[in-house]
């Protein structure tokens, strides 16, 4: 009989610029959603970890907030999560736009990863769009600054060279007991993943209506007898024209949001699920310490 592997585990911090594709990766690796997605840049706000399964391996991927100069200290706190997820990990992942410029954002991620401890690896996503001139100048440029241990031609959506990476990753990862159990997929409670599906369709739906003024925060979760669940959740803004917005003509936007996160919420909880939602101004939500903290978001960040 051949010697059984033993387990391992580690924690993969997935960072970059904002819309390099993050959590869609991080979801792709996983083999479910666990992290919500938009074509909007910084869709992710707080630290939330997807958790894959490769053999003996489990990964811990921490899906992290676009990095880029902050200004609000919304933005400070968002930084402060993606860069305070890449300490201690054992695999630190860059995941770049292969199809967009080398940005100066990327570039200062690269040069403050110079100086930071850790196994670097280089993922260049989207390859299924991207040029591939222009791909192998951007590689080029990359590694000339930063020595990464590997690089990984990737497409999230497509899902090519993504089990390669997985496998990579299962690979290096330290022997040592699992942290979570083989069923869970992400270490989101059900409250904060409901408010999540909730911000990712007020992104999908209201596309430049809204920017960034707007949070999800959830209010009550309770298991009714019938097995189903109750969920009771806020939605801020910042001023009575985006409240107006969100609400649409005659109620009609809320419920459009409201149908299509009950009907993602079923299908993910496997449950019945009825979903209340109120919209709230709160002109300085941002500045909130109880709504960083419900978010997950450091408030001194």
């Amino acid at each position: 009989m051949s010697e059984e592997k033993a387990k391992s585990c580690g924690l993969v911090a997935v960072i970059g610029a904002p819309n390099a594709g993050k959590s869609t990766l991080v979801n792709a690796l996983v083999g479910q959603k666990v992290a919500i997605t938009s074509a909007k840049a910084q869709t992710t706000r707080a630290r939330l970890m997807g958790i894959a399964i490769r053999d003996e391996a489990q990964l811990l991927l921490v899906d992290t907030p676009g990095i880029f100069s902050p200004e609000r200290k919304l933005d400070r706190a968002m930084v402060s999560a993606a860069w305070g997820s890449s300490e201690g990990a054992d695999i630190i992942a860059l995941v770049v736009d292969a199809k967009a410029k080398m940005s100066k954002k990327t570039d200062q991620i690269v040069e403050a990863l110079v100086n930071r401890e850790g196994r670097k690896i280089l993922v260049l996503n989207k390859v299924d769009i991207a040029a591939k001139d222009k791909l192998l100048i951007q590689t080029q440029k990359l590694t000339e600054k930063l020595v990464f241990e590997e690089v990984f031609f990737v497409s999230s959506t497509t899902g090519d060279g993504v089990p390669e990476l997985k496998d990579w990753l299962a690979d290096n990862m330290p022997e040592g007991p699992w942290h979570f159990p083989e069923d869970e997929v992400s270490d989101a409670s059900e409250r904060m993943l409901a408010t999540e599906i909730t911000r990712e369709q007020l992104y999908r739906q209201l596309h430049n209506e809204l920017p960034y003024a707007s949070a999800v925060v959830p209010e009550r979760y309770t298991e009714r007898k019938d097995g189903s669940v109750e969920i009771r959740q806020q939605i801020l803004v910042a001023r009575p024209t985006q409240r107006a917005i969100v609400l649409g003509k005659g109620g009609s936007r809320i419920k459009e949001i409201g149908a299509a996160a009950r009907e993602e919420l079923s299908q993910i909880l496997g449950r019945k699920v009825h979903l209340f939602l109120h919209v709230k101004v709160s002109e300085k939500w941002d500045e909130d310490k109880e709504v960083y903290e419900t978010i997950g978001l450091d408030w001194a960040g």
